[in-house]
């Protein structure tokens, strides 16, 4: 099964999620695969890489169906978390300038993941959710760098009581660029990838690096303990727990 196609024309990489079906879940096979997209994109000297995906959702998140039938969920989880950490690093650090272009509901994973884009576009059907405390989990993909963009209240918020923020509410904060009807995005992508591959890579690189490194000198410490932190907490009986509950759409019964 292909989870992630990849084109490259004219200095733009487009990398979409696939599975819209299931909503894009993250899974050590898909996140392998959107790793290996982001690779090439910089193999192929991309200028700018375009992160967007297909269906309602532009990730449902980690896939906890693959997490309550392994048999080591804290391994499979770390291997998960270390993979899309890898695809978020190479984000950050390249030198291409990444545009995410959310047109649905983007949670767990798929927050940060759409939120390491240097430029978040999204259309106003757009949601963003960090709910990972409900299934007894906590923050993983860079989750907790989002203190440097939406504050640390508002994190705290999200990630404590589950509320959704919407896309308006998003770009309020100053987490999205543009926010536009759904039936724009596609087009307001292109003009913004139209905009940025007329200018010169090298200050655009140079830019990026700057305020990047004066935001978050050092991402790849933080994700290694959310990494380390949310696979714990998947041996936990909390973690099963919370994870059995959403599977079984009920409340979860944590001690």
């Amino acid at each position: 099964m292909t989870y992630v196609d990849y084109a490259y024309a004219d200095g733009a990489a487009r990398i979409t999620l696939v599975d819209g079906d299931r909503g894009n879940p993250l899974q050590p096979e898909s996140a392998a695969e959107l790793l290996a997209a982001v690779l090439r994109a910089r193999a192929d000297g991309a200028r700018v890489v375009v992160l967007r995906a297909e269906g309602r959702f532009f990730s449902v998140g980690g896939d906890l169906s693959g997490f309550a039938a392994a048999d080591d969920p804290q391994a499979l989880l770390l291997d998960l978390a270390e993979a899309a950490h890898r695809v978020i690093t190479e984000l950050v650090r390249g030198d291409a300038v990444v545009v995410s272009a959310v047109q649905g509901t983007a949670a767990g994973i798929g927050f940060p993941i759409a939120a390491a884009a240097d430029v978040v576009l999204a259309a106003d059907t757009a949601r963003f959710s960090l709910a990972y405390a409900k299934v007894g989990l906590s923050p993983d993909g860079g989750g907790s760098l989002l203190v440097h963009t939406l504050g640390l209240h508002r994190v705290l918020r999200l990630a404590l009581l589950g509320d959704l923020m919407t896309a308006q509410e998003a770009h309020d904060a100053g987490l999205v660029a543009r926010l536009v009807p759904a039936d724009q995005l596609d087009r307001a992508t292109d003009e913004v990838v139209a905009g940025l591959l007329a200018g010169s890579p090298e200050a655009l690189a140079a830019t990026k690096h700057l305020v990047r490194q004066a935001a978050e000198p050092a991402p790849e410490t933080v994700l290694r303990r959310e990494a380390e932190s949310i696979s714990r907490l998947a041996g936990t009986p909390s973690g099963q727990e919370g994870v059995a509950a959403f599977l079984e759409k009920r409340a979860p019964r944590f001690g």
